[in-house]
């Protein structure tokens, strides 16, 4: 019963940080302009893993796709990456979680071949949650970094001739603020959407793992093997203490 529970949980934790890695990965507001200082008619901008996006003063959305691979750093590729490997790992998992569920059969399934496939589930929903948390914890990182070395702000001050220059060349990070014209960036909505979406993904892996173990028979068992006798060999025993018997008379 215990096992069953944990399975259950831990396929509904799974199954929802799945869908939040998804859901995270297609949002566009991964990085958003930091208004703090800003005028009221002032653009406001946001950037995603796949889009760019501007809302006029007027209040109409424009987005561009980035498009191309080689336009943009390492590390905001690699951001790509890991979101597309935890999703392709998550949704495999579940898939593999809802099969090994022990209220759910199919066939005559073994309930060891069932336990295999729930840390098999638990291995890759690990594996999923920490490339989501990788992943959105590198976009932060870069979005950080260049919001210590964007432009002046009056609450923070002013930067010096090399942190402009740092700054100038985060631009083609694809992540926060990029060069003196720029306005300063921070985190978006999305970053936290993952967060969670992989802290649950992790959350559920344990509890598939913890199913996993109480899935495991208790102790060995140890079989003996029992062969009857024949008719003909305890006939023959029964004649042969007969004969010892007489003798010894």
């Amino acid at each position: 019963m215990a096992s069953t529970v944990l399975q259950t949980f831990g396929f509904v934790l799974g199954l929802i940080g799945v869908a939040a890695l998804i859901a995270g990965t297609a949002m566009n507001n991964w990085s958003t302009k930091d208004r703090q200082g800003d005028v009221v008619t002032s653009v406001y901008t946001y950037k995603g893993l796949w889009m760019n996006c501007e809302v006029s003063t007027a209040g109409f959305t424009e987005c561009r796709p980035l498009y191309g691979l080689l336009g943009y750093a390492g590390s905001f590729q690699a951001v790509r990456a890991l979101m597309i490997v935890g999703i392709i790992l998550g949704v495999i998992a579940a898939g593999i979680s809802l099969f090994s569920l022990k209220c759910f059969r199919v066939g005559r399934t073994d309930d060891s071949v069932k336990a295999k496939m729930t840390l098999a589930a638990g291995v890759m929903f690990l594996i999923g949650g920490v490339c989501g948390i990788a992943g959105a914890s590198i976009y932060a990182s870069q979005i950080v970094a260049s919001f210590m070395l964007s432009t002046y702000n009056p609450n923070y001050g002013e930067m010096s001739a090399m942190e402009g220059m740092g700054a100038n060349a985060m631009g083609g990070m694809g992540m926060g603020g990029m060069g003196s014209l720029t306005p300063r960036y921070t985190f978006g909505p999305a970053l936290f959407v993952v967060w969670i979406g992989g802290a649950l993904l992790v959350i559920g892996a344990i509890l598939k793992c913890i199913a996993f173990k109480a899935m495991q028979p208790k102790g060995p068992y140890k079989s003996v093997a029992y062969k009857a006798q024949s008719q003909t060999t305890a006939a023959y025993e029964d004649s042969e203490s007969g004969k010892r018997n007489k003798n010894y008379v």
